[in-house]
Order: structure tokens, then sequence, then C-alpha cells
């Protein structure tokens, strides 16, 4: 569950809704060029704190219930590395209604599907379920939130399945955390953004009863949570339904979050890290991000496109159809979700294997040509392919596993600042994006200084 990301797709749910919502709004048909992309948006608190996010559509007779807390892998304890991770997994051991393993059945009887994960800001649970079951599992997410059924038996369980996780997929596979769990440990100097988030199996060991029954007292809280829907449903409807189910549940004190805050890397970074498992030679790079929702923000976003995203991108050109390098390079902003859904520092990285005939700083000779290039390369015919194809990535997000993306940027948005219709904003402050601000965040955040260089070597095994 925890590195676990969703197929993209299902566009035409998207599309359906900005052209439905349009053409309401204007009386026009989906043939006016000026539509401008918007979904329904109602937000509001209960008086416990828990922040809701109603979005209504009924293209399908289905609902997408998102329940969203305000912590993750980021902001867990010290001396209990994994523990965001490992507390997910509990979630899904019974609570005061619901036995072990029952919330699972009860969703797979319904026809539905459910999932969770630990990202760095935020842990979240899902499920998309039959319309007419709404209540159902409205009922059945407040009744873990009011308690889980934290036993020993439960936790030494889950204790176990995380370890054997990070056994099968970290210790005994190639590139197992290279790069999505190793870069942020060589890249940031903060504990916080530092530390092994999976976990070390010395720490998952020696997390207590105490602390699990702690860890959900202080976080598993309305106040610290945000409870979406999405899908085929009657606002006023589920307003009581929420208010039913979770009205009553204490909403928990004020949380002082820790400070996750990076200071300015003044010069470069590089580490090799050797891999009995690997085949081949790895190299990943990673530059420090610009601060979230300032404009530097988003011309990194559309720097993405230009670089790094798709077949036509500038590193994909040079790095593989005109050096041969390797066969693909991949990345992007924030390798556990997107763009959006973090708060906090966050890394643009990239990676890709080769040969062992190639040399790494070969590789990173070509990396610093094709930013260099930047400079004096980029056109506004660059920025409008940029703007096209972050426009598509962006609708393709949204309307992501049948609007479960939806769920995951209004319930992020509403915990990291308090506004989910922001989804509808995202359009035009890329558009504000012009050459020169391209350029500016260029020669200001790709620079050497502000990078690490990680790479992975084939090894012998320990004897």
């Amino acid at each position: 569950m925890f590195q676990k990301k969703l197929k993209p797709g299902y566009i035409l749910f998207l599309c359906l809704i900005v052209l439905c919502s349009a053409c309401k709004s204007t009386g026009e048909t989906s043939k006016d060029d000026n539509i401008k992309f918007e979904v329904p948006v109602e937000y509001y608190k209960l008086d416990n704190g828990l922040k809701v996010i109603l979005s209504p559509s009924d293209v399908s007779p289905t609902v997408v219930i998102g329940v969203y807390y305000n912590i993750g892998f980021r902001i867990e304890p010290r001396d209990r590395t994994g523990f965001a991770h490992l507390f997910e997994h509990m979630m899904f051991q019974g609570s005061k209604n619901l036995g072990k393993g029952e919330f699972i059945g009860l969703v797979n009887k319904n026809g539905g599907t459910l999932n969770g994960s630990t990202r760095f800001d935020f842990t979240n649970y899902f499920e998309i379920v039959p319309a007419h079951k709404l209540e159902t599992f409205l009922w059945a997410e407040a009744d873990r939130m009011k308690g889980l059924a934290i036993t020993q038996d439960n936790l030494t369980n889950q204790q176990g399945v995380v370890k054997n996780e990070v056994k099968v997929n970290i210790m005994n596979q190639p590139y197992g955390g290279f790069p999505w769990l190793d870069m942020p440990q060589y890249a940031n100097e903060n504990w916080y953004n530092a530390h092994n988030f999976y976990g070390d199996l010395a720490d998952l060991d020696a997390a207590t009863l105490e602390d699990v029954q702690a860890f959900f007292d202080k976080y598993y809280k309305p106040s610290n949570a945000a409870l979406s829907i999405v899908g085929d449903f009657d606002i006023e409807e589920a307003k009581q339904l929420i208010d039913k189910y979770f009205g009553d549940i204490p909403g928990g004190e004020t949380i002082v979050m820790p400070d996750v805050s990076e200071e300015k890397q003044t010069e470069e970074k590089r580490f090799n890290k050797p891999d009995p498992l690997a085949p081949r030679p790895a190299i990943a790079i990673a530059y420090h991000m610009p601060e979230r929702n300032t404009p530097e923000y988003f011309a990194m976003g559309l720097l993405d496109q230009i670089l790094l995203q798709g077949n036509d991108s500038k590193l994909y050109q040079s790095l593989v159809q005109e050096n041969g390098f390797s066969a693909g390079v991949g990345g992007g902003i924030n390798y556990l979700g997107n763009m959006f859904n973090y708060n906090g520092p966050m890394l643009w990285m990239f990676n890709l294997t080769h040969d062992a005939t190639v040399d790494a700083d070969s590789i990173v000779a070509v990396v610093d040509e094709v930013i260099a290039g930047l400079q004096t390369d980029l056109t506004q015919e660059n920025l409008d392919i940029a703007l096209v194809k972050g426009r598509s990535g962006l609708y393709d997000l949204v309307s992501q596993f049948f609007g479960f993306g939806l769920v995951d940027l209004l319930c992020s948005f509403a915990l990291f600042d308090d506004n989910p219709a922001r989804v509808n904003e995202l359009e035009a402050e890329f558009e504000k994006v012009d050459l020169e601000l391209l350029k500016k965040t260029a020669r200001e955040y790709l620079i050497p200084a502000n990078r690490t260089i990680l790479t992975t070597t084939p090894a012998q095994p320990e004897s």
C-alpha cells in the first residue's frame, strides 16, 4: 500500500463533468471553444473540525469516498521510522462494529474497491462503491475513526506484514528503493525529510501498543482529517448522513506540526549506493523544488513538461534518442504522488539505468548541456506545448480511477490550503507563466549547487 500509484485513465469522466457544467451554466453546446475547466466544489466544516468536500456528478452510478488524515511519514515520531505506514495497515484490522477484515469484505461484497496509502504529508483511505451504498460506507469510515481495535495481536501481525513488505519490495529487489526512497535521505538535511520512510526493521519491532494508541488519539481525529465524496449523490442527503455519522466524534486537540523546512542547498552533493542485486548501473539527479504555490513552483511544473515528460521532452531526446545512454528516462515532481498532493520541501527528480561502459559523468555533462540550453533555446512554442501537455495531465489526474484523482486533490487542498476549490484555479496559475519566468526559474533552481546526484552500481553481495 505504501508505494502504490493508481493507474491514469477514464478521461471521459472529467470531460463530461466539464462539458455538462459549462452547458448548464451557459446553455451553449460543447462546441464552445471558451469552455472553462471547472468541477463543482461544496466545502464546509463540522463543529468538530472535520473538513468536508462534496463534488457531485451523475456520469456514473458510483461514489468515491475518501478520508485523508493530515499525518504522513514526513512527520512520524523519531525512533519510530515507518510508523505512519504501519498505522495505515492497522486501520484495516477492525473497529467497534466491524471485525478483523470485515471492512474489506463489506466493500468487496458490494462490488466496490478500496485502498489506502501513506504519503509525505497524509495517509488516505478510499472506497469506490455503488451510489446507493453511500450511507453504508460513511458509517464504516466513521466507525474506524471513532476507534480502532488496537490489540497486541493485531499489532504483532501487522509488524510482521510490514517487515515482510520491506524485505520483498526493498531489500530483495534490484533498485528496491532507488531512487524514490533513497534520494530524500541523501538530498535533504532535516530528519523529517531525510529518514527512512519505509521503516528500519528495528524501529518497526520497537513499536508498542501504547505507541499505537497514542498515535491514533493524536492524529486520527476529525480536526486533523478531510472527507470528500465525488460521484452520484444528493448534496443535502450527503450532508445529513455526514452529520449523523461523523458529527458526534470528538474533534481532538490542535496538533503542532514539526518544522520540516530545509536550508537552502549551496553545493552539489554526490553519493553512490552499491546494489548487489542490480544488473546495471543507474543514476538519479534531484533538484530542490521552489516553494509550493509560488510563481516559480508553477514554472517548474512546466519545465518538467519541457525537460522530462514524454518522448518529445528535451532530456529524453538527448539522453535516449541522440546519445543512446538508456532505453528511457523517467521522473517528475514528487515520486510518491504528483506536484499537487504534498505540503513541504520536495524534489524534482529523474533517473535512468545505463550500461557499465557509460560513465555517469558523461550523463551529467549532457544534462548540464540541455539545461544550459534553456537560456537560449526556449521559445514561445515550447511554452505553448508545455501548457497543452500540462493541461492534459491535469485533466487525466482529476479523472483518475473513476474520480479518485479528484478526491485526492480536493482533500489535499483542504488539508494544506483550507481551499479545495484551488482545483479550479490551477490552469490559470500555469497560464500566468511566461518565457522570462521559465528562464528565471531554471537559472535559480536547475543549477549544480541545488542538486544531488545518486548513483547505484552493481556490487558483490557481502559474505
